[in-house]
């Protein structure tokens, strides 16, 4: 069974069901920022957009996903852009700029997180301390990606980072 686009949004929005970010928006329309920032780059990054935070805040796992009849190349740039126990932001960050579906989508993944009425209602040294994260984040994410690919994604989720490209 071969899942459409439309497919893998109906999956996110179950995985997500009741969840909130934090400042209090229903999380699905956080991946739906995503997923739709990475649809000119073709449907397995628009999906593995939508998909890109259900290992990490949902019980889905990478096996449960293919099994749904989520592609691997999906499922495997989901797994590269999941936070593993033990490994740093950093690491991370580096590890996902070695792969190039999954810097695209964590480059939109970041644009959005970076939007300042995200962060508006947190406590300001967490504000602070989230920008200086996504910043650094970017420096390695944007080059590994070209600035026409961030151009257009930072431009379609937060256009105030166009400045940076």
């Amino acid at each position: 069974m071969t899942l459409t686009v439309a497919d893998v949004d109906a999956l996110a929005e179950r995985a997500h069901a009741g969840q909130l970010d934090k400042i209090g928006v229903p999380y699905i329309k956080h991946v739906r920022v995503v997923g739709n920032a990475l649809a000119s780059f073709g449907p397995h990054a628009q999906m593995a957009g939508l998909l890109h935070d259900v290992l990490e805040d949902t019980d889905w796992t990478a096996e449960g996903l293919r099994a749904a009849g989520v592609p691997t190349v999906v499922v495997d740039t989901v797994v590269a852009v999941t936070k593993l126990p033990g490994v740093s932001y950093e690491e991370m960050i580096r590890s996902i700029a070695g792969k190039p579906r999954a810097t695209l989508v964590k480059i939109a993944d970041n644009a959005h997180n970076s939007l300042p009425e995200r962060a508006a209602d947190l406590p300001a040294p967490d504000r602070e301390r989230l920008a200086a994260k996504y910043r650094a984040a970017r420096r390695v994410l944007w080059p590994a990606a070209g600035s026409v690919d961030v151009a257009v994604i930072v431009g379609r989720v937060n256009p105030a980072l166009l400045s940076e490209v």
